[in-house]
């Protein structure tokens, strides 16, 4: 008994030892720091920040635990906001958010998270669909997790994951179809606002000239099927369906009034001058020409609390793939 009892001491000893030592270091590190980086496509147009920052605080509130940054995808907007930053006040004073006006690149951003010991990111883009913009991120997300160290432990990122945009991207795991079918639901106060004014309600999404757009043409579909007493059409800026592609459809609606709306997360720069403008080109002069009473509503999509809300549950979902833990 004094032999076996000697044995359970010394092995406790050395469990203590060896702990203390380092030795059991990796079954005494720290829960790794998990970030959250919102990619935003971005705006230049001050007023339409807030669909952004309506986005990332609802990320916010469901994850008051967890880091949460944003960055902009487009370059060129990025630029904007640099050479905005000489006169900072100027932008301040409107009431632009210190984290846009000093937005950094992905790269960047990921970055500054390692410095902070952040090992665990979740990269939630808050584009519309896995386009040229999410696809390109997701290179980058690849690129870094696949990072090898002749060390293990100086791996600099323990787990990368990207969520999907809100339309979804291609993959099995979360068909895209079931993504869709949320947003859908996320739009029925724009039904519900185009039934009780009795107009055609039409949204103007991005588009791209490099990928299909049909995604937009489903959509359209979607929104039809899931509220009838309204005729909904949907057209891009860039690709198909255009704007004459609607007003052909326009033909068959039997009606003259018309609510134009941005299929976008902000109601920026496409909004005011494409949608909106009075240039002769923007729909609404397109429109107005055909003989229709035409009723611009300029609020991006990120503005609707629903809609933001489909970030969170992408978020949890990727989270789930990797064991992240969120708080």
């Amino acid at each position: 008994m004094q032999s076996k009892a000697r044995r359970v001491f010394v092995a406790v000893c050395m469990t203590m030892i060896l702990a203390a030592t380092g030795t059991y270091a990796g079954t005494l590190e720290k829960e790794p720091k998990t970030a959250i980086v919102m990619a935003h496509f971005g705006t230049t147009v001050p007023t339409a920040l807030e669909s952004i920052t309506n986005i990332t605080e609802t990320v916010r509130k469901a994850y008051p635990g967890t880091e949460v940054r944003m960055t902009f995808t487009s370059n060129m907007i990025r630029k904007v906001w640099k050479k905005r930053q000489a006169e900072p006040q100027i932008w301040l004073d409107q009431g632009v958010p210190e984290e846009i006006l000093y937005v950094k690149n992905f790269i960047a951003t990921v970055g500054d998270l390692l410095e902070d010991g952040y090992t665990n990111i979740i990269v939630q883009p808050s584009h519309m669909f896995y386009m040229e913009q999410s696809h390109d991120l997701h290179q980058y997300v690849h690129g870094l997790a696949s990072i090898r160290t002749m060390k293990e432990r100086w791996k600099p990122i323990k787990n990368i994951v990207m969520g999907r945009p809100a339309l979804g991207m291609p993959g099995d795991v979360y068909p895209y179809h079931d993504d869709v079918d949320a947003v859908v639901k996320t739009l029925a106060a724009d039904a519900e606002m185009a039934k009780d004014e009795g107009s055609v309600l039409i949204y103007m999404g991005h588009g791209n000239e490099y990928w299909s757009t049909g995604i937009y043409t489903e959509t359209q579909k979607k929104m039809q099927q899931a509220y009838p007493d309204v005729q909904t059409f949907i057209g891009v800026v860039e690709g198909a369906p255009s704007i004459n592609d609607i007003l052909s459809q326009l033909k068959n609606a039997n009606n003259t009034k018309v609510i134009i709306k941005p299929f976008m997360i902000v109601a920026g720069d496409h909004a005011k001058n494409d949608m909106a403008g009075n240039e002769d080109d923007s729909w609404q002069s397109i429109l107005v020409k055909e003989g229709y009473d035409v009723k611009p509503v300029l609020k991006g999509l990120g503005m609707n609390d629903r809609f933001a809300s489909i970030f969170v549950q992408h978020i949890a979902d990727a989270a789930k793939e990797r064991n992240i833990k969120l708080k």
